[in-house]
Order: structure tokens, then sequence, then C-alpha cells
């Protein structure tokens, strides 16, 4: 069995973890986030595309799993923030 590394950010009421070697960088996740709190950066993912991260937003993430359920590739988890 594989084992993903992920790179985590946490922001607002949530945990971010970017999986990006399952990141093909559609976009989908940055399009529909209600808080705008997802962004591009430099890091490529497993086509070449750019990945995202979350942390972009002035309100941070309101941990509402949209970009998690979202994700074609299930390259996003999100952990509420107690």
């Amino acid at each position: 069995m594989r084992e993903f590394k992920s790179i985590v950010n946490e922001s607002g009421k949530g945990k971010f973890y970017l999986f990006t070697e399952l990141c093909k960088g559609c976009g989908l996740c940055i399009e529909k986030c209600p808080k705008n709190d997802i962004g591009w950066t430099d890091r490529l993912g497993i086509y070449g595309a750019p990945t995202v991260e979350s942390g972009r937003g002035e309100e941070g993430c309101n941990a509402c799993k949209t970009c998690q359920n979202i994700c074609p590739e299930c390259a996003i988890l999100i952990e509420k923030i107690q």
C-alpha cells in the first residue's frame, strides 16, 4: 500500500491537507470555496500543473469541506479545528 505525504496549512477553523501527488491542478476547489481561501502555489502536482493551498482569504477556512467533496482526485482532506 502506498502512503501519500501531505502539505498541511492551518487557517481559520480548519486544517487543510493537500496531497500534491494526487492534485492535477483542475482548480475546482478554488472556484467552489465559499470563503475564497484557496489559491494557486508554485508547487507542481502530478501532471506538472500548479497545486493549491489554503490560507489565502481574510477569514480563513470555515471547514465546510466543499473543496474536499468537489476534488475529483481526493487530493484534499479537511479537518475541523476545535
